[in-house]
């Protein structure tokens, strides 16, 4: 059966062994040839890498000086791994309910939701299919809220022609995690708007150390080093930062047959499709249709060799977030969506 996701990996890898006896593991030259291929392949400047997605969130909410009990809206129909890392910071998370037709944020729900305690819009792209960058973003602005895009599924993907990353965005965040495109085994990467929030993020990313002036000309720590903010060792190492240097070589042509597999399903396949908006170029991740009979769909498709999934479950069924609320169009999509296989692994 083809499988909906799979773990990319270069057929050969030759900087390796050389790396793991080096004696130089830690974040140095590799982490910083893959943030400088990263940002080229972007299109910016402030951009960052850290060892997990995760840590990149917390990382871009501790910049931007939330604070436990602070209220942050969010999508319900969106990875586990997005939401959970917003709940352990100790915010409280706010449902908006989301487009059933394209499984992202609904501007008018999230305008619906703001309240004087909202401190942050966390806005999902779903499963690689880019939301309302320009009618979300305008909301951050018109209350002073700052936005973060979530492309945990969305590297490469573009909007209005700008990739993920490069849409005008305050900050982005990104996942590397083992079934993602780059894939550095696990790690992440963030991005920033304003140049002085991503230095806060340099010193926030190695625990508040400024490295060009922790140690003293005898090689001790000096005490006159002072570390001012909260840190986290959230630095990639160099035998990840080298597997995304050489994905990174790779990423074009992996993400064009995955376009050229989505391109055959639109041929193929009757149903209402997802990202059937014009401004939008999906990475496809994943290949989204909607179904008005779910289960018996989708376990058609794997009869026929395909692994279709529904992908996520709905976060406000996990009651870590509180009650179980019931929003529409988060139901109706939920009820509908099916992702089929469309990567790199695979030519329809």
């Amino acid at each position: 059966m083809v499988p909906l996701y799979k773990p990319y990996m270069p057929p050969e890898l030759p900087e390796l062994e050389n790396i793991l006896h080096s004696g130089a593991l830690s974040y140095g030259k590799w982490g910083r040839q893959f943030e400088s291929a990263l940002r080229s392949y972007i299109g910016v400047n402030c951009l960052l890498t850290t060892n997990t997605y995760a840590i990149s969130i917390q990382i871009a909410l501790t910049v931007l000086g939330l604070r436990p009990g602070d209220e942050v809206i969010a999508s319900p129909m969106s990875c586990l791994a997005s939401n959970q890392p917003l709940k352990t910071f100790g915010l409280k998370v706010i449902w908006a309910d989301i487009d059933p037709r394209t499984g992202t944020l609904s501007p008018d729900s999230v305008r619906s939701k703001i309240s004087p305690k909202t401190k942050l819009i966390f806005h999902n792209h779903f499963c690689g299919y880019i939301g309302y960058v320009d009618e979300i973003n305008a909301l951050g602005q018109e209350f002073g809220i700052p936005v973060i895009d979530d492309c945990v599924e969305a590297f490469g993907s573009k909007y209005k022609n700008h990739r993920a990353g490069d849409l005008g965005t305050d900050v982005t965040v990104f996942s590397f995690q083992t079934v993602r495109l780059p894939n550095t085994i696990d790690g992440g990467a963030i991005v920033f708007k304003d140049k002085g929030m991503y230095d806060a993020a340099l010193l926030a990313r190695d625990f508040g150390i400024d490295r060009s002036v922790f140690r003293d000309q005898y090689g001790e720590i000096s005490p006159d080093c002072d570390i001012t903010t909260p840190g986290y060792g959230g630095t990639m190492s160099e035998l990840n930062s080298y597997i995304g240097c050489a994905q990174m070589e790779d990423i074009d042509s992996l993400l064009e047959k995955q376009k050229r597999n989505a391109l055959n399903w639109n041929e193929k396949l009757e149903f209402d499709k997802l990202g059937n908006r014009a401004e939008i170029e999906p990475n496809y991740w994943v290949y989204g249709i909607l179904s008005e009979n779910k289960t018996s769909d989708m376990l058609n498709f794997r009869e026929k060799g395909f692994y279709a999934s529904g992908v996520h479950l709905p976060n406000t069924y996990y009651s870590v977030f509180g009650s179980k609320e019931v929003l529409p169009g988060t139901q109706e999509f939920y009820n509908k969506f099916i992702a089929l296989p469309s990567g790199w692994w695979y030519e329809l």
